[in-house]
């Protein structure tokens, strides 16, 4: 991603996503780039996220919060907990399936966003923000719907990379709580990237102590980017990226 080659643009300061008293700001892959599927894997290791036909990466002068993270496929074991949610999803099917959108997939999605985000700004969303949000063009998306018999119980949106998968967003059934859908989609991911021999899943961005973000700190190994480039937690590190 040489300067020359691609341009970077800064977003005007926006309303944090995670902290309500903050403002963020996010560097961005020009979208109009010709060659924006080949720079995705290259984009991945350098921490960026994909969000519709963008490729992000928070520049925010006054936090360095967002974190990006990434599971080690090769080195990953699931724990106690995470087992427990293998086997209470047992009766789940998992289908590789073509991204886009269908009615089915968009109620879920509403149910989903009205439970689980109400008044965030996502909860009335329609067919065209389902597409825009979710899909582009140029991405290697698939996305994983889980079944159990005939009825669609989530999907997972997953971008498959040949040197990286990353986990874009998944949505289910909101009283399904107790299945943890959250937590065997992204097993479900990490399976996936072993299959197909990708060594890394990148999570996105895991923030420090943040009761919605914190929970990636379970899928160990993990490493963390920061200014000298990828670390692995160790199993007793602090919250402390």
């Amino acid at each position: 991603m040489r300067s020359e080659r691609v341009r970077l643009f800064q977003t005007l300061p926006h309303a944090c996503g995670y902290f309500a008293e903050r403002t963020a700001q996010n560097l961005v892959i020009d979208p109009a780039a010709p060659q924006l599927d080949q720079l995705y894997g290259p984009a991945l290791e350098r921490g960026f996220r994909r969000a519709g036909g963008h490729l992000y990466f928070p520049s925010c002068p006054q936090c360095k919060a967002c974190t990006p993270c990434r599971i080690d496929v090769a080195h990953f074991t699931p724990d106690r907990a995470q087992r427990r949610c293998l086997k209470r999803n047992a009766d789940v099917a998992v289908h590789e399936c073509m991204p886009g959108y269908n009615a089915e997939r968009h109620a879920l999605y509403e149910r989903y966003l009205r439970t689980r985000h109400a008044g965030g700004g996502m909860d009335e969303a329609e067919a065209s923000d389902f597409r825009r949000f979710l899909t582009a063009p140029w991405s290697p998306t698939v996305f994983l719907e889980f079944r159990a018999g005939a009825r669609l119980l989530g999907v997972a949106v997953t971008d498959v990379c040949l040197t990286g998968l990353s986990a874009v967003y998944t949505f289910f059934d909101p009283s399904e709580s107790a299945r943890s859908l959250g937590t065997y989609a992204i097993l479900q991911q990490v399976e996936l990237a072993r299959r197909r021999g990708i060594p890394w899943v990148y999570l996105g961005f895991w923030i420090e102590g943040h009761a919605k973000m914190d929970y990636k700190r379970r899928f160990r190994p993990l490493q963390v980017r920061g200014p000298d480039g990828w670390r692995t937690l160790p199993p007793d590190e602090p919250r402390r990226a």
